[in-house]
């Protein structure tokens, strides 16, 4: 810096002074910037669901029509080719729709599907039956209530972050879409009944179940919107939506009201009525719907303009004090050319002596304090970094010994997990096992041990995972194999003297280590499961599917001393073909990219796939489709399955 003029110094300085500033306002502007796009977005998203809206009014309206010529109760002023022609119209009117927004709602691919279903959908109707024209058009119904989501997730309407405007998106994405396919169902079965002049039981307790998840909603729907109207700043809502919403509140209870006859079977039911009503609470509900979505679109455009306000104002303050600050700039650089000179003119008379290998400061004010302490600091930080240096050599080498301590511990595990040869000896069963930790140490457990006759098969999740649940799963299977020797029968004295021992190390431990422990003991076909642990999926020879939850077939191994009192034995036979999967909770909770949990049902869905090949098979198409699920996403816990198969 000596080396430069002052000049180039104040430029300098300024230009510095100037990079911060840009960087902040360009943060400022582009966080207001993001925050209209984000609004905007929403609004894109309220574009795209008002042909939806038409669609989920009048697809269950064809539905109906399908039952029009079974009751003479029944006035449906709606010819189906009307309709259609109708749902077409806006089928083209969601396409136009789609061809703008598409691509930012990623809703493209999903609306093509909905469509070649709909087109398909009339071509093949008339060769349905009534049942088959059902399934379809819930699964088409289904298919839009789909879309529906997926748009209110791209356009950030689930993400809202003002309570008027979440709550008036939860009443459009969410209530009012869900009444609207219960009142469907309402009026489906109503129509039904009133065909037949009665209902059969099923369809009473359907219509029963219906009203009351009707009148829940409806509640719901209330108190959210009454949040919506307290905190709405713009005070737009109360004054608009109140009416429309007393009044649909009013007429769902209405409906509701006249549905709890069904109660009484005494009573004289006219199901025609229940049809009529329902038809009012569904017009009420796209009433209701088209008011709130008109408001939501107010409010974003609001915020909209708020923040594109802020912007200009911002700009105008910005420009503001910009002009301030190169007014005193300039006036500063003035006065310190004007010092630096006389400064200059005094330094010339008073220099002396030869300085090309010194650095030497030529005035005496807090730029000498300013070097003095930043040779000290230089000082201190070279002695500082001498020692991080040591530091760092020490970590290195700890680091080495733990990596050894992991791996040896991880081949230890590893060693003690069955082997093939041992699974073929299994007389009666055809198993196959699967373990891959998370980390180098795993904490899951499973085994399977034979002596004199008895075949031992057990299954764990020691929490978390690392060395100590390493280490205490060890402990787990050495303490299982001891007692198998000891022959003891007994599945309550098996799982507390297990207990006692893990319990006793965890103390002398001091750590917070606790397993989920099932063991299962297997002779001719006849299969003893005690303990608790994950449920234990059955899949029998003819291909349905059994669960057997562990919760009061024990207790968590080393939670507490004694655990006695809470072990209990269950009992299945297993016929030829039968399949017994046991798993942890690293398989069904094992998330993708998305944080989406692969869940049981997906695993019991692929053993049933699965079922009639060897084991060895099954589990080799269970980790497959584990491993897709997962993709790229990290693996967070312990992966084991055990699959067994009745020969």
């Amino acid at each position: 810096m000596n080396r430069l003029s002052y000049p180039q110094k104040f430029t300098l300085i300024g230009f510095l002074f100037a990079m911060p500033l840009t960087l902040v306002i360009y943060l400022l502007i582009s966080e207001i910037n993001s925050r209209v796009d984000f609004a905007q977005k929403e609004i894109y998203g309220n574009q795209y669901l008002r042909p939806l809206r038409q669609l989920r009014e009048y697809i269950p309206k064809l539905q109906l029509l399908n039952y029009h010529g079974l009751s003479t109760n029944f006035s449906q002023p709606d010819s189906t080719a009307n309709l259609e022609s109708q749902i077409d119209a806006n089928f083209q009117s969601l396409a136009n729709t789609d061809r703008q927004l598409g691509e930012s709602l990623v809703s493209t691919d999903k609306f093509n599907n909905i469509y070649q279903n709909w087109q398909n959908f009339k071509l093949r109707r008339s060769q349905w039956s009534i049942e088959t024209y059902d399934v379809v058009y819930q699964r088409l119904a289904s298919d839009i209530n789909r879309l529906s989501a997926h748009v209110g997730d791209t356009s950030n309407l689930i993400l809202d972050p003002d309570l008027d405007t979440y709550y008036l998106m939860d009443a459009t994405l969410l209530k009012l879409p869900e009444m609207q396919k219960i009142l469907s169902e309402i009026r489906l079965v109503s129509q039904k009944s009133s065909a037949r002049s009665d209902a059969t039981p099923e369809e009473r307790a359907k219509l029963i179940t219906f009203a009351g998840k009707l009148r829940e909603l409806n509640k719901d729907l209330a108190i959210n919107m009454e949040v919506g109207f307290s905190n709405n700043p713009q005070g737009n809502l109360r004054p608009k939506l109140s009416e429309h919403l007393r009044k649909f509140n009013s007429v769902v209870e209405q409906l509701t009201g006249q549905i709890d006859k069904l109660i009484y079977p005494t009573a004289v039911v006219e199901y025609y009525a229940y049809l009529d009503g329902s038809e009012r609470v569904v017009n009420s509900s796209f009433e209701l719907w088209d008011e709130t979505l008109n408001e939501l679109d107010f409010l974003l455009q609001k915020r909209i303009d708020s923040f594109v306000a802020k912007k200009h104002m911002i700009s105008l303050f910005v420009l503001i004090i910009l002009a301030i600050v190169i007014y005193l700039f300039v006036s500063f650089y003035r006065a310190v050319i004007q010092t630096v000179f006389v400064l200059d003119e005094a330094s010339k008379k008073m220099a002396s002596g030869n300085l090309d290998h010194k650095i030497i400061l030529d005035n005496r004010d807090e730029l000498g304090q300013v070097v003095g302490a930043f040779n000290k600091i230089a000082d201190a930080l070279v002695h500082a970094n001498l020692e991080i240096t040591v530091l760092n050599d020490r970590l290195k080498a700890e680091n080495i010994r733990m990596s050894a301590e992991l791996d040896v511990t991880r081949k230890i595990q590893q060693m003690l997990l069955p082997k093939d040869r041992e699974l073929k000896e299994v007389i009666g069963l055809d198993i196959a096992g699967f373990m891959e930790a998370a980390d180098e140490v795993g904490g899951d457990y499973y085994d399977v041990l034979q002596h004199e006759g008895r075949v031992k098969i057990g299954i764990g999740d020691v929490t978390g995972h690392g060395l100590e649940s390493g280490v205490l799963m060890i402990m787990v299977q050495t303490a299982v194999r001891t007692l198998l020797a000891y022959n003891e029968p007994d599945p309550v004295r098996f799982l507390t003297a297990i207990n006692s021992a893990i319990y006793d190390n965890v103390q002398r431990m001091k750590c917070d280590k606790n397993a989920s422990l099932a063991l299962l003991d297997y002779e001719e076909g006849m299969l003893k499961l005690s303990g608790q642990h994950e449920e234990m999926i059955v899949v029998r020879c003819n291909g349905s599917v059994e669960r057997f939850d562990t919760i009061d077939l024990g207790f968590p191994i080393g939670l507490d001393a004694d655990i006695a009192a809470f072990v209990a034995e269950t009992v299945v036979q297993l016929h030829s073909g039968d399949v017994v999967v046991l798993y942890t909770d690293g398989i069904t909770e094992a998330e993708n990219m998305d944080k989406a949990l692969y869940g049981l049902e997906q695993l019991i869905d692929v053993i049933q796939i699965n079922w009639q090949r060897t084991a060895a098979e099954i589990r080799h198409a269970v980790i497959d489709d584990v491993r897709s699920h997962i993709g790229e996403q990290k693996v967070f816990d312990d992966i084991t399955l055990l699959v067994l198969k009745q020969k």
